[in-house]
């Protein structure tokens, strides 16, 4: 299974916080990571979004068919995204668009084996895959991208 794991972009400050927007700098982020998305995720991949309007508004930068999913919203627990995800027994790639802390101490959880309290900057994906060889399944990052590291479309960094 691979579980792809995108942090909404960067919102306002406020409150209520489900109610909280995304800044202008946000929506460049947001379409930025769906650009990359959208060329990388495969038509199977199943999207789940949290209820948030930051999500909602991280989320529709990607164009394509989402599911906002209440088990993850913000301050729901590592394991209330992973049943929502159906980790590790889904078929298909599953992308959340979701909230620190959950996403770090998920991320945490799949790669380093532990409860951590890791932190995915806003905005950012890390993709999480699983390798079988024989009987031994492992976890392994497979990609952490963020959007100040893609170019825009015409655009390229200098080097």
């Amino acid at each position: 299974m691979e579980l792809i794991l995108w942090r909404h972009a960067e919102a306002e400050l406020g409150e209520p916080d489900e109610g909280r927007a995304l800044t202008p700098k946000g929506h460049k982020q947001a379409a930025k990571m769906a650009e990359w998305l959208d060329r990388n995720l495969p038509e199977s991949c199943r999207i789940l979004v949290s209820p948030a309007t930051r999500t909602l508004q991280t989320v529709e930068a990607l164009k394509r068919k989402y599911k906002v999913h209440a088990d993850l919203a913000p301050n729901m627990s590592a394991a209330d995204l992973l049943r929502a995800a159906n980790w590790p027994d889904s078929r298909e790639p599953v992308l959340i668009v979701g909230h620190q802390p959950t996403l770090g101490l998920v991320a945490a959880q799949l790669i380093a084996g532990q409860a951590q309290e890791w932190s995915l900057r806003k905005a950012n994906v890390w993709w999480i895959a699983q390798r079988e060889r024989g009987d031994v399944t492992t976890n392994y990052l497979k990609a952490v991208i963020a959007p100040e590291l893609l170019a825009t479309a015409g655009k390229q960094h200098p080097r």
